[in-house]
């Protein structure tokens, strides 16, 4: 189950506690999950022959892994609660006794209760006890829910559940961030859940009733981008007062005497009905005293109304309330789980309307508690981060159970540290926590709060002075965390991280991480054991620390190798010299400043004396970077590991051959081979060239020994071609291919002893190679892949993936440019251009804004944010900056508080105020040449704008969601000239941008890869299976909520479709959507695709005005998140237009179409066959609008491509070759009738003509092509047969006889829809690709 209370098994009494509290509150509104998939959430799963151990699982093969599940069935019991008739409940042996209260909790008729027991004749169930541990807990036995006395926490738990419930429909913390909640607007399309009211929809008869014309702004061609569409009204968010005031009394706590008559506290409560009440919450429930505001009377009234629950009371009390309440449960219980449920990470929004500030008693409690988490109901107080984090990674990992513990517990406490790290780090910069050097200057101060430590990213004491200063103290937390990512990703046991959040919030960076025991009580040199502090003047190593990091070595390629200490005694690490070892009080050996995990990327290090290969230099690397702490990505180093493992393969074979030629002509002497061979391999690698692309080896192929024949007299040759191979590719080893790097090469202040010179050499050269391998392959190939389109990147979000999935840092996004620039097929490339482009403006204004709100104090925040956007994007020439009115600001105060917040105002802290457009275009060109060796041609945004064919609506979303800012929803007019287009009051939050680690589920994502791989087979039931199976999993680690769960979700809708089980299709990509809003957001390139495909289930489903309004939605956000230039934008109007057409709205249809022929002429060339296929489309409207002749000239066109790329003998040129003819007859016809009208005028004798409205199953057929469902052309009548194949086979395999059928796997896929879902470990925007149209096969 997905219930959040077991977050750590390693959780003791005390953190059970917490737990309980953590649901009680309701923000844990976990009960829903049970929903999820039927009742299949419970199903645990077990392998017995998984040979896994949790390290070493990777190498395996996932195919081979063969699966056995035991399923465990589920049980109903019987629920009796007062006053509610009792009700059957589904439950499953592994679940707990506690999930069955959260169940009660969230049910409309128990909602109301948190404080009762379980009991089963007469005994009380403990709450973290598993339902199968129960004697005499069986089928249909009966649990009574009874009510037990409060004490002040349960009392508190149960107003903070009822103001939860109260608010349950308010999106307001969704729009401020907290509490996980997020945004997510589909029920508004959909007009609530499609499966069920979905039946009663609009069925075809009724078309002429659907209005199917857009809005104005969504139609091809238009220029306005509006904002305020983007957050449509959602009709129930309309808020149902049912008090006006619930809150605290002032006369809290009770005194001494009223203690002892069990007052536990007191409450002030106003009605709808303006009646001012005082309620007492007692250990025997709430009840009327005679309190007013101003005199304390703790006496009952008369009548009390004493209920055991809050809601009784105060629906006794007033109507208002009763009424309301009701509707609102009803309303909450409608809502579909996936918009109510936490998501596991907090997700912000950009935008939000103006909202009401209401008073909110829990709010406010919690702002002045200094809550952290709910630790308050913690015995002991705070959480001990660094023990929670530790010991999870303890836990057993030898079975599939033991690992979804494991992770489960992993993953639960890792958001919660992000949660916490992320509160922490917003005091620190606000200025609420006290520094513990508070002494130092600000810049210097650290901190600690919840058993955190806070760092700013500032150089304190020059330990940065030779690496570049702040500049490499900003770039180091980020390095850092990537190695703290990649370490955790092997997870050796014995080897611990510390937990680490980068947070950057107001301008500052700060680093949290979790605290090793003992280190705030030793000095930093007594405690490091390995490694070196002074980045290696001093260095020591540890035994224990070298077997630790030699097991990462290999799958992390670091090599190990000697350095030289201050005394000149060589010294071996197995990582860099900056990476510390210290053990602390607790015994672990933790790892911690993992900067320079991967090897410098000498393509920003210049470095005296030495020489980039001639690409580099070619395209003027080494270049000059602001810190010398560019380091490759881990992608780029698996890259090109895979690159030279391809290359070693094909010298050896082309040895071998050689020697076997050699053998056979009895030809020169074997040894002038061996001699001559190796130069010349050299001489082929030393550039690595990009013919050899960067294809894949199998997955064991990464680091894998090379076979030897067995024969001794082959030995000796064998083995002196796999060295000379070796010498050739740089590998460590001189008999297997084994590339490993030296991440301390050019490290200033390290220095190798003597002996390594030669291996130093070769380590030089691969780090050269490298570097080279990444302009010379990795760019030419992510060009490529735009190109071909198996690339689409919408925002720049999506195009920093897109980099990163090759390895290339976003430092290289004007080399990327450049490289786009000089392509000869540079119009097919624009959207990528312009993205870029665009990315790179708001990445330099980014870099400007961040020391610009450095200076800027909060009072002036607003002003100051609205200011810096106004000189960024309005077109207004002379944007004036509102100082903060006088009278709030002291001078005199100001000088003496300046130390409260980190770098905070140092001396005038209206130098911000003076910015000026022309200014700050100015700093952004110079921005852009400086950091990414760009030159932009535009001096202002209108220029930009004007140049690059940019919107401005995109580069306020991509600046507002790199800096945190939220603004105000509401249409902005950024080209007029007169006045500025924002104000302060338009700036409502700004909010921090996270970085942390994200934990996998593992087990779960093998089973994905293989139910994929089953489906690329064309065994669609089997991958099916899996994949659901992978769905368990996955809610088992991560709750209901995860990007992953969402990509699972997604490839299961694609199969029902496929299978023909359209309503399963719709129910589950349904989900797909919700959780897609609500993890990645409204508008996130992965969304829209997301919507695109619900509306195509949609219209198979037959809900024609649905399908319409998801599509609208799709293109309106498209068009705000990368314009309408693009080639998915093409995929978009033709499924618009169809759908057009099939409603028999031919106009608006063909403006659809018409434009999505332009747009894939443009991106896939005039002689694409999708470019045939949009011809085709257009031609059947103009021929249902019997405009023959526009019809006849489109199909030839398409025909004509058809012919020459396929040939005439093909299927698809032979239909267009028909349905030519069958145009031409249509349009002699109609003539004749025309002539013969001219002829006899009215009395003419006229044949009817058929005008055909297109069937909804042809329309169907064309979605389906369009969309790259079904690969084979088919005709109606084969899907026909296709369909009662599937059906048979089902049915076969229900009765059990499914054993020989099974073999020839179905026809319908050529290579199915996992062929295009690569196996993602992030699903993503990009996975845009899936959806090309495929060529049709040949």
């Amino acid at each position: 189950m997905v219930s959040k209370t077991d977050d750590s098994p390693a959780a003791e009494e005390t953190r059970r506690d917490a737990v309980k509290q953590q649901d009680a509150c309701g923000c844990g509104h976990m009960a829903e999950t049970s929903v999820m998939n039927g009742d299949g959430t419970h199903d645990r799963s077990e392998e017995a022959e998984s040979k896994q151990n949790g390290d070493n699982d990777q190498g395996e093969d996932p195919n081979e892994q063969e699966v056995i599940v035991i399923q465990d069935t589920g049980f109903t019991v019987k629920i009796q609660a007062p006053g509610t008739e009792p009700f059957d409940l589904q439950v499953s042996p592994q679940e707990m006794v506690q999930e069955i209260h959260q169940v009660l909790m969230d049910r409309e008729d128990t909602c109301h209760r948190t404080c009762f027991s379980l009991q089963l004749d007469g005994n009380v169930l403990d709450n973290f006890a598993e339902l199968k541990s129960i004697e005499g807990l069986q089928e249909a036995s009966l649990l009574k829910v009874v009510e037990e006395p409060y004490t002040v926490r349960e009392a508190r738990i149960h107003v903070r559940h009822i103001r939860d419930l109260l608010k349950s429909l308010d999106p307001s913390d969704a729009y401020n961030g907290v509490d996980c909640n997020s945004l997510s607007f589909l029920s508004v399309f959909t007009d609530g859940d499609l499966g069920e009211s979905g039946k009663r929809k609009k069925k075809g008869s009724e078309l002429e009733q659907i209005d199917c014309t857009p809005p104005e702004h969504i139609l091809p061609g238009s220029k306005e981008r509006p904002l305020v569409p983007l957050q449509p009204q959602n009709k129930d968010w309309k808020p149902l007062q049912c008090l006006k005031v619930l809150t605290m009394s002032g006369w809290n706590p009770p005194p001494g005497n009223r203690k002892m008559h069990g007052d536990l506290m007191y409450l002030y409560v106003v009605t709808g009905e303006e009646r001012h009440i005082s309620i007492t919450a007692s250990t025997r429930g709430f009840y009327l005293n005679q309190s007013t505001t101003y005199t304390f009377n703790p006496k009952p009234a008369n009548p009390s109304f004493l209920s055991h629950s809050l809601v009784e009371l105060l629906g006794q009390i007033s109507p208002t309330f009763k009424k309301n309440f009701t509707t609102l449960q009803k309303k909450r219980v409608q809502r579909h789980p996936f918009e109510r449920i936490a998501t596991p990470f907090q997700v912000y929004s950009w935008t939000a309307p103006q909202v009401d500030h209401a008073m909110d008693c829990v709010r406010a409690e919690d702002a002045y508690t200094s809550r952290l988490g709910y630790e308050e109901h913690i015995p002991g107080q705070t959480r001990d981060w660094n023990e929670e984090l530790q010991t999870t990674r303890e836990l057993p990992r030898k079975n599939l159970p033991e690992r979804l513990l494991r992770e489960r517990a992993i993953f639960k406490v890792h958001s919660d540290f992000a949660a916490a790290a992320t509160r922490g780090s917003m005091a620190v910069i606000d200025g609420n926590v006290m520094a513990i050097n508070p002494g130092e200057e600000t810049r210097m101060q650290m901190f600690i709060w919840n058993n955190i430590f806070f760092s700013l990213g500032f150089d304190v004491r020059d330990h940065y002075r030779q690496l570049g200063g702040d500049s490499a103290a900003h770039a180091a937390p980020t390095n850092d965390l990537n190695g703290v990512r990649a370490y955790g990703a092997v997870d050796v046991e014995g080897l611990y991280t510390l937990g680490t959040v980068v947070v950057d919030y107001r301008g500052y960076r700060v680093t949290a991480q979790s605290i090793i025991p003992g280190i705030l009580e030793r000095e930093q040199e007594q405690s490091v054991i390995y490694g070196s502090i002074d980045f290696g003047k001093t260095v020591v190593s540890h035994p224990k620390y070298l077997e630790l990091l030699e097991r990462t070595s290999r799958p992390l390629k670091v090599q190990r190798h000697a350095v030289l200490n201050e005394k000149a005694e060589p010294v071996d690490l197995c990582s860099s010299v900056e990476c510390k070892g210290i053990i602390g009080n607790d015994g672990r050996h933790y790892i911690l400043d993992l900067l320079r995990t991967f090897p410098p990327d000498l393509n920003f290090l210049p470095v005296e004396g030495e020489e980039l290969s001639p690409e580099s230099q070619r395209l003027g690397f080494p270049r000059q970077h602001r810190h010398r702490l560019a380091c490759l990505r881990q992608e780029l180093i698996e890259a090109f590991v895979e690159h030279r493992y391809l290359l070693f393969m094909k010298m050896a074979a082309l040895q071998l051959m050689q020697q076997k030629a050699n053998k056979d002509s009895r030809a020169g002497a074997l040894t002038e081979n061996g001699s001559a061979d190796p130069p010349a391999a050299l001489a082929d690698d030393a550039a690595p060239t990009s013919a050899t692309p960067n294809g894949s080896p199998p997955a064991h192929a990464h680091n894998g020994e090379c076979a030897q024949p067995d024969s001794s007299e082959a030995d000796a040759k064998s083995r002196e071609v796999v060295l000379n191979a070796c010498k050739a590719v740089g590998s460590i080893s001189d008999t297997s291919f084994d590339i490993r790097f030296n991440p301390d090469i050019f490290s200033p202040g390290v220095r190798f002893p003597e002996d390594s010179t030669g291996d130093i050499q070769k380590q030089k050269q691969l780090l050269k190679d490298a570097a080279a391998f990444l302009i010379s392959c990795q760019v030419p190939s992510l060009v490529k892949d735009g190109l071909d389109h198996s690339t689409l990147p919408m925002d720049g979000a999506t195009l920093t993936e897109a980099l990163h999935q090759r390895g290339i840092n976003v430092r290289y996004l004007g080399t990327v440019l450049e490289f786009i620039d000089k392509t000869p097929a540079k119009a097919q490339l624009e959207h990528i251009y312009r993205i870029g482009i665009g990315e790179l403006i708001t990445r330099c204004a980014k870099h400007i804004f961040k020391t610009y709100l450095q200076g800027v104090e909060l009072s002036g925040l607003s002003a100051a944010v609205s200011h810096f956007l106004n000189c960024f994007l309005s077109s207004y020439p002379d944007a004036v900056a509102h100082l903060p009115c006088d009278e709030l600001v002291s001078r005199r105060k100001n000088r003496r508080r300046r130390n409260r917040v980190p770098g905070g105002g140092g001396g005038d802290n209206t130098a911000w105020a003076s910015l000026t457009p022309s200014e700050l275009w100015k700093s952004i060109s110079a921005e852009a040449h400086g950091y990414y060796h760009y030159t932009l041609q535009c001096e202002s945004v209108d220029q930009a704008v004007e140049r690059y064919g940019l919107q401005k609506i995109t580069l306020l979303r991509e600046i507002s969601i790199k800096t945190g800012i939220q603004i105000l929803i509401k249409e902005y007019n950024f080209d007029s000239r007169h006045k500025p287009a924002f104000t302060e009051e338009d700036i409502l939050n700004i909010f921090p941008v996270v970085k942390h680690v994200n934990p996998k589920a593992s087990d779960a994502f093998h089973f994905f890869q293989s139910g994929q791989a089953k489906v690329q087979q064309g065994f669609l039931k089997e991958g099916c299976e899996l994949i659901n199976e992978a769905l368990n999993l996955f809610n088992n680690v991560y709750g209901a909520m995860h990007v992953e769960i969402c990509a699972c979700l997604r490839l299961l809708a694609r199969l029902n479709y496929i299978m023909g089980d359209y309503p399963e299709a719709l129910s589950n990509q349904q989900k797909a959507v919700l959780m897609s809003e609500r993890v990645l957001g409204i508008e996130h390139p992965s969304t829209i695709q997301e919507y695109m495909h619900l509306a195509l289930y949609c219209f198979a489903n037959g809900q024609l005005s649905t399908a319409l309004k998801l599509l609208y939605r799709g293109r309106y956000l498209m068009l705000l998140v990368c314009g309408e230039d693009h080639p998915e934008m093409a995929l978009l109007d033709s499924n618009i237009g169809l759908v057009l057409h099939g409603v028999m709205e031919y106009d608006l249809s063909l403006r659809f179409l018409e434009n999505a022929l332009a747009t894939n002429s443009k991106y896939h060339g005039t002689r694409s066959l999708k470019v045939a296929l949009s011809h085709h489309l257009v031609a059947r409207v103009y021929e249902s609008k019997a405009e023959f002749r526009s019809a006849l000239q489109h199909e030839k066109e398409g025909y004509t491509i058809y012919k020459n790329q396929v040939g005439e003998a093909h299927e698809k040129t032979r239909e267009s070759s028909e349905y030519l003819k069958y145009l031409t007859q249509q349009a002699v016809a109609l003539q004749r009738t025309m002539n013969e009208i001219y002829k006899n005028g009215s009395n003419a004798s006229i044949v009817p003509l058929k005008f055909t409205a297109p069937s909804m199953a042809s329309v169907l057929e064309q979605l389906n092509i369009i969309n790259g469902i079904i690969f084979i052309p088919l005709s109606q009548k084969d899907l026909e047969n296709l369909k009662a194949e599937v059906q048979r086979r089902q049915q076969l395999q229900e009765s059990g006889k499914s054993d020989e059928p099974q073999e020839d796997g179905p026809l319908e896929l050529e290579d199915g829809p996992a062929a295009e879902e690569q196996p993602h470990s992030a699903p993503s925007g990009l996975e845009a690709t899936e959806w090309q149209t495929p060529q049709p096969s040949v």
